[in-house]
């Protein structure tokens, strides 16, 4: 018998990530019976009820369901039937889906029509021979010992010309600041610096005044984001496109933003072409920009702006990836350690046996490795808060998954990492508590788990390639604040009794409702 709960009741959305009032008024009322209702599932009425109570707390709703099924495993209707989910949190399944059965889950037309403007051909937005070709340049650019150190380097060069003096100044001026945009700001200057080789100033304009080139990009980068978004959840697709094709709306400030996108990224390439060009030794910078400008010579372009168009898509997607994320995985863990004062001891111990005296506070990459207490700090963070909590595929072919379900051809199967994290059945009664010691053997070193009970970095052949990128960011970071300053949370913190309910915001990312406002003390 196939343990599966079908909610035809209970409405997610195709990128389980937001949720439309009114489509899942219509879906509610226009869904067929529900024979099997899943837990908090309920007649028409009280099923609107349910969700317009939980909908602050959307991803711990799914993951009450989930966690209330034999199979953590459940089955979403649409409306008159048309679209089928299957949403999981079991592992098994993850490993069918992801590796196992991995040409069978693809990314679809669904992708590649919303966000083929801004990603264009990236490797996050295509399949097949598309996906392969730039999975392998990627792969390899990703695993030389140069990159590792190179954005080593460039986030310690950032810390100490830029985070830690504005975060110094803030301390000294008693000032009350928002954590969350501060380190949006700062990541997405890393990310910048990684991937094209140019430095936005986007923190340093925080404090002396926007710069209109950049703000420009931040802000038309952050809007295209907004409307791929709204394209995926959008109840009636027909409807964005048909102002797409009328360019009205917000379809045309959609196109506009794109353009000062494109403008941005092919004005870089072309000056990093024009070095190249002057350069008689024909050294090679150290960002992924020149790294794939080397590497994709070989491939056969038909001309010159088929290549900038390559490289463009793929440096943007890095972008994409890299902007936001960092900054939200640290956000939740400098707002869970100010809830959890004998993690921040532990922590701030191993920063301070570590630390030269000629250059305290300042930690290189080799030292970043020894760090197993924040390591597994920051692993816990994201086994309770991944970055992106529910991820989506569409089924080829009629399948069975490993807990005996099935899926059509057709079908979406997602899962939701954010519900992962929070299965008694995956990690103990425990499951609600922010322990690091979890990840660590008798002798403290940090011992990872399976990567398909804990997907924050994707799983299978598509597991995100920046996986160690982001932990250098993120314990680079973490080491370098923590060791400076105590961080004050005005909210408290995430202290055990708040991690029930956390203040996130329904987007494509698990972002904090609000910001993180806070207070330094210096150490």
């Amino acid at each position: 018998m196939v343990d599966l709960n079908t909610a035809s009741l209970f409405v997610l959305p195709l990128t389980f990530t937001f949720l439309s009032l009114a489509y899942f008024i219509f879906r509610c009322y226009s869904g067929p019976p529900n024979k099997n209702p899943c837990p908090q599932s309920y007649p028409l009425v009280g099923n609107i009820v349910g969700f317009l109570l939980n909908r602050h707390r959307f991803h711990d709703w799914v993951a009450d369901m989930l966690s209330k099924t034999p199979s953590l495993t459940i089955q979403v209707n649409g409306f008159l039937g048309l679209s089928h989910i299957i949403c999981t949190a079991n592992p098994a399944n993850l490993d069918h889906v992801l590796r196992s059965n991995f040409s069978n889950y693809i990314k679809g037309n669904r992708f590649q029509s919303v966000l083929h403007d801004l990603l264009g051909q990236g490797i996050f937005n295509v399949d097949g021979e598309l996906w392969f070709t730039q999975r392998k340049i990627s792969s390899h650019e990703f695993n030389t010992r140069s990159l590792k150190h190179f954005i080593s380097d460039t986030v310690q060069s950032k810390l100490s010309n830029c985070l830690i003096p504005y975060l110094s100044s803030a301390c000294y001026n008693s000032e009350v600041i928002d954590l969350q945009d501060v380190l949006l700001r700062f990541s997405f200057d890393n990310i910048c610096n990684v991937a094209f080789g140019v430095d936005p100033a986007w923190l340093d304009s925080k404090r002396i005044g926007e710069t209109s080139l950049v703000s420009s990009f931040v802000q038309a980068f952050d809007y295209a984001v907004e409307v791929s978004f709204n394209r995926f959840t959008s109840p009636l697709p027909a409807i964005w496109k048909i102002k797409r094709l009328l360019n009205i709306g917000s379809e045309k400030q959609y196109k506009e933003a794109i353009k000062i996108i494109n403008e941005y990224a092919m004005n870089i390439i072309r000056s990093r072409e024009e070095n190249c060009r002057n350069n008689d030794k024909q050294e090679h910078n150290q960002d992924l920009l020149s790294r794939f400008m080397h590497s994709a010579s070989d491939l056969g372009f038909r001309d010159q702006d088929q290549k900038r168009r390559f490289l463009r898509d793929i440096v943007i997607s890095f972008i994409l990836a890299g902007k936001d994320s960092t900054s939200t995985a640290l956000t939740w863990f400098f707002w869970l350690i100010a809830g959890h004062s004998r993690c921040e001891h532990l922590i701030y111990e191993e920063l301070f046996a570590t630390s030269s005296e000629e250059w305290p506070g300042s930690f290189s990459y080799d030292d970043l490795k020894k760090f197993n207490y924040l390591h597994a700090a920051l692993t816990e963070s994201l086994r309770l808060f991944p970055p992106v909590p529910i991820n989506s595929r569409l089924t080829i072919s009629d399948d069975i998954l490993s807990s005996g379900t099935h899926v059509r051809k057709g079908w979406f199967a997602d899962y939701s990492a954010y519900a992962m994290g929070r299965m008694e059945r995956l990690w103990g009664p425990d499951c609600m508590e922010f322990r690091p010691e979890r990840w660590l053997d008798d002798d403290g070193v940090f011992q990872p788990c399976d990567q398909f009970k804990f997907p924050a970095f994707h799983c299978g052949p598509r597991m995100c390639l920046g996986k160690e990128m982001a932990y250098v960011q993120m314990k680079s970071i973490a080491a370098a604040v923590m060791y400076e300053f105590e961080v004050v949370a005005i909210d408290g913190g995430g202290c055990p009794e708040r991690i029930w309910n956390p203040p996130y915001i329904l987007s494509l990312l698990l972002k904090m409702k609000g910001g993180l406002p806070i207070r330094l003390k210096r150490r």
